[in-house]
């Protein structure tokens, strides 16, 4: 994805900020059920093939839907696919479509699901997420402009029929589907309009609702699209998003009924709001990791393994769970979650077992050893999001840094301009978290491939990683499978391929009298399971 423009994005958040200051919930429609809903942050697109920001992908949630969709609980159900079939080997998957249309009255196709398709592993759209697709036989050639795109292993039989064919088994294949990465695309419309078809106006979906405005640093507005297939049985007839990049000012508007939910709150508010806003605040265990990228590639010093264990092991990650962040979070010495399906827990830091003095001690040891003493220290620039968890948690680490005697500095961007930086590399050391697209630790592990591009913001590259998962890949056998990926992330942990934080917990606000509601560990809630009570 193209870098964002700076100064739009900064008079963006001036009237985000100006905004949120005076606003007011706006009127519903009488005999209308209308939705108030706070996300992270602006969206840069509304794109499915070009989105990967988590506040992008709930709306898009919204308005899109693949094969298979989410139940309230995030499992998998039949989407746009009312049924599908798999061939003994599990390289074929043959999928029967639904009558259903889009937005404008077109029918959807199987046409269009292998359009979207490649489309996202079309070089020109520059997908970040494009490694997802590399599952469907063909695809990563394609992406690499090795063949033609028509090539790939994707085929409309008819309007209502599609096959794909996979690179490997991919039991998880129906959790995957639910990835926006995998919607169909209006052909139709994106070939009249190119990339301005996201635009208000010009965008056409197939989901429970369709876009009507995009007023940018105020609201995304949606309504229910009558075409959608059971437009009867969904309750809220229209939903504003709302960009909330300041936890508090959304927990305000929260108190001020200006917002019926949140997608979040700062963590060590989580005991207050109990109090002051009784049945409100939601955590659930996540499918999620904090964690810290070093910019191997063009940082000199991050390419020595040394430096990277002891910036990673003199993190005290039971202070920033138990008494910084306070929300339920858990310190991770592993980068898969332990709750990931199919998981063989295991995996751990080489030094995961010390106490934090002995990591200290052994950190100043590796620093010295590489070369950095007090009188010649290590410098180095920590690239932080500007929310306030990310600024607590980044101000702890950069402190246990200076205790081993690290020169470390912070720089606060917006959260757009943060991850823009990422892609491009333009860091030394960056925060972040991973929520898992779908619930498997190829998940998280794919991250770490050689060929998953941008994503990878580190740049970890290691043939035997992976090795082990093209083996796991091949692998019937779910145990055996397990123990591939089990190996395989230790590989990487032993190398210090990233330096795990802490597990995450989902947060949310929500008014009770929002029902439909459920927590889960994926973090998805569709807007088309929700109402709101008189």
């Amino acid at each position: 994805m193209k870098p964002p423009f700076l100064p739009l994005l900064a008079a963006t958040a001036l009237a985000l900020t100006a905004c949120q200051g005076g606003a007011t919930r706006p009127s519903c429609p009488t005999g209308q059920t209308c939705l108030e809903y706070g996300i992270e942050i602006e969206p840069l697109t509304l794109d499915p093939q070009k989105a990967n920001l988590v506040s992008e992908s709930r709306v898009i949630g919204d308005l899109m839907m693949g094969l298979t969709t989410e139940t309230p609980e995030a499992e998998p159900m039949p989407g746009m696919a009312e049924s599908w079939t798999t061939s003994p080997d599990g390289l074929t998957w043959t999928f029967r479509l639904r009558d259903a249309k889009w937005s404008d009255g077109r029918p959807v196709t199987a046409d269009d699901f292998v359009f979207g398709l490649q489309r996202i592993l079309d070089p020109k759209t520059a997908s970040i997420y494009a490694y997802l697709a590399y599952i469907i036989k063909g695809g990563k050639e394609a992406n690499e402009g090795k063949a033609p795109l028509g090539s790939i292993g994707a085929r409309a039989v008819d309007p209502k029929t599609l096959i794909l064919t996979l690179e490997h088994p991919a039991p998880y294949l129906p959790q995957l589907l639910m990835h926006q990465s995998f919607y169909p695309a209006p052909k139709h419309v994106v070939e009249r309009h190119g990339d301005a078809w996201v635009q208000a106006g010009k965008y056409v979906s197939n989901g429970p609702y369709m876009l009507t405005s995009w007023r940018l640093g105020d609201r995304i507005q949606a309504v229910k699209n009558p075409h959608f297939f059971e437009a009867e049985k969904i309750c809220v007839d229209r939903i504003n998003y709302y960009p909330t990049p300041d936890a508090v000012a959304a927990e305000r508007r929260i108190e001020r009924d200006e917002l019926d939910i949140n997608t979040s709150f700062q963590s060590n508010r989580y005991e207050r709001l109990k109090r002051t806003l009784p049945g409100y605040a939601r955590t659930h265990v996540a499918l999620g990791t904090s964690y810290l990228s070093f910019n191997t590639r063009d940082v000199a010093a991050l390419k020595d393994v040394r430096v990277r264990r002891a910036l990673s092991e003199s993190v005290d990650r039971d202070f920033i769970t138990r008494k910084l962040l306070r929300a339920g979070q858990q310190p991770a010495y592993s980068f898969v979650p332990p709750i990931t399906a199919g998981y063989a827990p295991g995996p751990k830091t080489v030094w995961a077992g010390k106490t934090f003095a002995e990591r200290q001690a052994e950190a100043r040891a590796l620093l010295a050893q590489a070369g950095y003493t007090p009188q010649r220290p290590l410098k180095i620039e920590i690239k932080t999001a500007n929310n306030t968890d990310s600024l607590l948690l980044m101000e702890a680490v950069q402190a246990d840094w200076r205790a081993i005697g690290v020169d470390v500095s912070l720089q606060q961007n917006e959260g757009q301009i943060a991850f823009a930086a990422y892609r491009e590399r333009d860091f030394q050391v960056g925060s972040m978290s991973w929520y898992a697209d779908f619930n498997d630790p190829v998940s998280f592990l794919a991250l770490m491939q050689s060929t998953t591009g941008a994503q990878n913001y580190g740049d970890y590259k290691n043939p035997a990683y992976d090795a082990l998962l093209a083996q796991a890949d091949q692998e019937p056998d779910l145990v055996r499978r397990a123990a591939l990926l089990s190996r395989a992330e230790q590989l990487m942990l032993g190398e210090e391929g990233t330096a795990p934080l802490f597990y995450q917990v989902t947060r949310a606000l929500v008014n009770p009298r929002v029902t439909g509601w459920a927590d889960n560990a994926l973090n998805f809630h569709r807007a088309r399971w929700l109402c709101v009570k008189e």
